[in-house]
């Protein structure tokens, strides 16, 4: 089995290990990369487009292809849902499309699928300036969300309680919006939609993490995750716990409206990554990415729920149905967090074998490196790194997170 795994623009090297996931599922690996670096991947399967123009992406897949023999093209990456469903509808081989890759980048156009299938998601206003966003404010009603059209990992993405504090957040928001790597390293020449931020109304219940699958007319949520951060004006401090606290009940309601909500977005056969937010005891859609989602969920998802987000992802590029079943616990118990820390600029980061070594320890991964310049909100939110560890119940693997992570000393340059 041949996979092409493909990158508009290198993000350093954190998709490294979901390649060697890959490789360990047995997967003949290749990785296409529109700009990136040299020595990424063994120089026999790494080729460099040189630019992430999506006809240039196409010409060197089609020349490699025809050398090759691919059986599908997959990526992990957030910035190359639109650039990878192009490339294989140009090879012959299984696509999302890219319509639904788009609604599924693009919240304004996810948002608006939504509201016409009837799906539950917060009242929304697209803005491309201050005026404009103090106007939709008023009309939504204190405390709105803002966030980039084109974000990821939660970058730019603030509560707002008051106009003052929208007059102090916008400009900077749309501006690091703009330049923020997930928005700025899309494949050029596919119409990505409009651009700007989105004002929406704020949803006050506890927010839901599903790794799913669509497949056909069906919906599978493979595993299912509670974010029990104590929340503030940012949403970068995630903290996770499976199994779900949610009822029998609550679960089908979820099931129900993240199913309408990938079919709305066109999503037919896709690993998926849903966030569902509860308000006023009735989940509320946030967003379904069709990706895998990041940090240590697919490892969650595994030993929370029996299910493989990374092999879902060889399946489907290949126009194979994953192993999947309908959500059912295992039993154990998790809670993971980012590692967070200081602005600065990063000198070292030690972690002690106690953490490194423990059987309690799942996921533990440094993603910032040395000479980083670590950036906090309102500038920035950038992750450290992510810890997840198990325990005999929430409590128990709370306490061992929490242990664990200020155990984790970090030094910056002076």
């Amino acid at each position: 089995m041949k996979l092409l795994a493909i990158e508009t623009v290198q993000y350093l090297s954190y998709y490294l290990s979901r390649y060697q996931q890959v490789q360990g599922l047995g997967v003949d690996l290749y990785v296409l990369n529109g700009e990136g670096s040299p020595d990424f991947w063994p120089a026999e399967k790494y080729r460099i487009a040189g630019s992430r123009h999506i006809d240039d992406l196409i010409k060197h897949a089609t020349e490699w292809h025809a050398e090759q023999n691919f059986d599908g093209v997959i990526t992990f990456a957030e910035n190359s849902v639109i650039g990878v469903a192009a490339v294989a509808e140009a090879l012959g081989l299984p696509s999302i499309g890219v319509p639904a890759a788009v609604h599924s980048r693009n919240k304004y156009l996810m948002r608006l699928a939504y509201q016409r299938a009837g799906v539950p998601r917060p009242s929304f206003r697209l803005v491309t300036d201050l005026p404009q966003a103090l106007a939709a404010a008023a009309e939504i009603g204190y405390p709105v969300i803002i966030k980039p059209t084109m974000g990821g990992g939660s970058y730019f993405v603030f509560k707002i309680d008051t106009p003052e504090q929208l007059a102090e957040k916008f400009d900077g928001a749309l501006d690091g919006g703009r330049k923020l790597f997930w928005a700025s390293t899309e494949a050029d020449g596919i119409d990505l939609g409009p651009q700007g931020m989105l004002v929406e109304s704020f949803l006050a219940g506890r927010e839901y993490l599903m790794e799913a699958l669509a497949w056909d007319d069906e919906v599978y949520l493979g595993s299912v995750v509670d974010r029990i951060t104590k929340e503030g004006g940012t949403y970068d401090d995630d903290v996770h716990h499976a199994p779900t606290a949610l009822s029998q009940e609550d679960l089908a309601e979820v099931h129900r409206v993240v199913t309408a909500a990938a079919h709305a977005q066109g999503l037919r056969r896709s690993a998926m990554h849903a966030e569902v937010r509860f308000h006023e005891g009735k989940p509320h859609l946030l967003e379904i990415a069709a990706r895998v989602g990041g940090g240590g969920l697919d490892l969650t998802a595994r030993i929370t729920g029996d299910y493989d987000p990374i092999a879902a992802v060889v399946d489907v590029g290949r126009g194979v149905k994953p192993r999947v079943r309908h959500y059912r616990p295992t039993g154990v118990h998790m809670t993971s967090m980012c590692l967070l820390c200081d602005a600065g600029v990063l000198e070292s980061v030690y972690v002690p074998p106690e953490v490194s070594e423990s059987d309690k320890t799942f996921l533990l991964k440094i993603v910032a490196r040395p000479g980083d310049r670590i950036k906090r909100p309102p500038e920035g939110n950038t992750i450290l790194g992510f810890l997840g560890v198990t325990g005999d119940s929430m409590e128990d693997a709370f306490t061992t997170m929490n242990d664990f992570a200020g155990k984790v000393k970090v030094t910056f340059a002076r």
